[in-house]
């Protein structure tokens, strides 16, 4: 009488079906997973508005300004740069202000009318002046924004999608080693957060 053949091969092969099966499930689940996040992401901003600042350091807000050479990211991926302030051999200062767009769309940074000037203080799209973030007025110390008017013509034309702009600011303080603060406030049809730098004058 012959043996009864055992099965041993039925479930060997029935293993890499199995575990193609699974490797197609768990990725789909990933995906998912990746897709979830991503989309509520996109919800959160869609909430608040695509012009809130996204820092991983300092908030970049009046109480918690960020510093020389730091970057402003907003949600929309703008993204502005403010330099460290340069003495000149005139006793002035030289600083950069650079605008990186890489939202989908068209910005002004200047505003949409030919008439937005840069001011010294107030709501504008660029602002300069002496004191801490939080100070309203500086005291004892000023300063005086030579190229305000060349500031704000450079401001003007539009930016485009993946297109950077760098605007040099020159001011003359009226002694060394006095905070400045710069305030970027790119406008908006929607909002768009105050990005708050502060520097010092060494």
């Amino acid at each position: 009488m012959e043996p009864n053949p055992t099965p041993t091969d039925a479930p060997t092969a029935d293993l890499p079906r199995w575990f193609s099966g699974c490797a197609i499930a768990a990725a789909a689940l990933i995906a998912l997973t990746v897709l979830g996040a991503w989309a509520l992401d996109e919800f959160e901003k869609g909430l608040d508005g695509y012009g809130q600042l996204e820092q991983s350091g300092p908030s970049g807000s009046v109480a918690d300004p960020l510093g020389p050479g730091a970057t402003a990211r907003y949600e929309d991926d703008l993204r502005v740069t403010v330099s460290r302030p340069r003495p000149e051999s005139d006793g002035t200062y030289s600083l950069t202000v650079t605008y990186e767009n890489g939202t989908d769309g068209e910005l002004h940074p200047g505003g949409e009318s030919s008439d937005a000037g840069v001011s010294e203080y107030g709501p504008a799209p660029l602002v300069v002046r002496a004191g801490r973030s939080l100070d309203d007025y500086a005291s004892g110390y000023s300063l005086t924004w030579l190229n305000q008017q060349e500031s704000a013509a450079a401001l003007m034309p539009p930016l485009g999608p993946d297109k950077k702009r760098t605007v040099t600011v020159r001011i003359k303080p009226s002694g060394k080693g006095i905070p400045i603060t710069v305030e970027v406030d790119p406008p908006t049809a929607g909002f768009r957060e105050t990005a708050h730098f502060q520097l010092t004058l060494d």
